[in-house]
């Protein structure tokens, strides 16, 4: 076997297991949340993962980066959007949906990547990413329900919170590109934990924290949610898009998750999807696969003029 083989062999492992990872983030934040004030456990999950970021840096020596005069407020600054903003709005979201419509709503984002990058990068949509971005809308509209998306609070906050990881991902690729991913990884989670906690105490959260016999069964699902699912997520998700090409890495874990997470949430929470919440996943997951594969504008118009520049045979 080659090494160019055996390395995409390796990123297929990784993008599965991805995949598996991520299908219990939604049922973990449901169980999490039905035990725990959501603010508190958005301070908790991410104050674990960022432990081990830490570590990981001062492992390797690299403290100091974080730090850095000319990337210290970028690296703030998606600490802040990436993960504080985004993680108090998941998981209060969570707290008031069920876990299958946590997984559903997420899937929006790729419409907030659409709007933002024809804003902020100027990238102007393709007819083809339009309609898969609609097919999208269409599938979670269905999935969740009219009245429900008009009379839930979680559900709003659930489709607003992957507006704040789109907005983290423009910091990135304006100002702190190249930057190495265990770095961007750890910014998210140091500095977004330090976000989450000061936010909790300010609510008065120390008068809050959950009765002392729910411990044992709390502190094992919030390590597990900071530290494998997501710091260790995160770096299943570079070490696969270091293997495979984007396209094809997120045409894998992207769909997969919410399918996979509605048998994780039968598994943990005994939540079993109906027929209408099926069929907008499967519709969903179509505009997914759709939008991915889709070519953005820039790659259309290069299709184009080597098409036009190609001699007639």
């Amino acid at each position: 076997m080659t090494g160019a083989r055996r390395q995409e062999r390796l990123g297929l492992v990784f993008a599965a297991l991805c995949a598996i990872d991520g299908a219990f983030t939604a049922p973990l934040a449901k169980l999490n949340t039905n035990l725990a004030d959501a603010s508190f456990v958005a301070a908790a999950v991410t104050c674990f993962g960022a432990a081990f970021a830490f570590a990981q840096l001062a492992l390797r020596r690299e403290l100091h980066l974080l730090l850095r005069r000319d990337t210290a407020a970028f690296l703030v600054g998606i600490g802040l959007l990436g993960t504080a903003v985004a993680f108090l709005l998941y998981f209060e979201g969570s707290k008031r949906s069920t876990a299958i419509e946590t997984t559903l709503c997420v899937q929006i984002e790729p419409a907030y990547a659409l709007v933002l990058s024809w804003i902020a990068l100027e990238h102007r949509p393709t007819l083809a990413r339009v309609a898969a971005t609609a097919a999208i809308l269409a599938g979670i509209a269905i999935a969740v329900g009219l009245e429900q998306a008009t009379g839930s609070a979680g559900v709003w906050l659930l489709l607003a919170t992957p507006l704040a990881w789109q907005l983290s991902h423009l910091v990135v690729l304006r100002r702190l590109r190249g930057a190495p991913p265990h770095l961007l990884t750890a910014a998210r989670y140091v500095f977004g934990g330090a976000f989450l906690l000061a936010a909790w105490l300010a609510r008065g959260g120390l008068a809050q924290l959950p009765s002392r016999e729910l411990w044992p069964r709390l502190l094992p699902t919030l390590a597990l949610q900071g530290v494998v699912l997501s710091w260790g997520g995160t770096l299943l998700w570079y070490n696969a898009i270091a293997r495979l090409d984007l396209a094809r890495a997120t045409s894998i874990v992207v769909p997969s998750i919410p399918l996979l997470s509605f048998g994780a949430s039968f598994l943990v929470l005994g939540e079993v999807a109906s027929p209408r919440q099926w069929i907008g996943l499967a519709i969903t997951a179509a505009g997914v696969i759709a939008f991915v594969r889709a070519p953005s504008a820039g790659e259309a118009a290069r299709s184009t003029a080597a098409a036009e520049e190609e001699p007639a045979a």
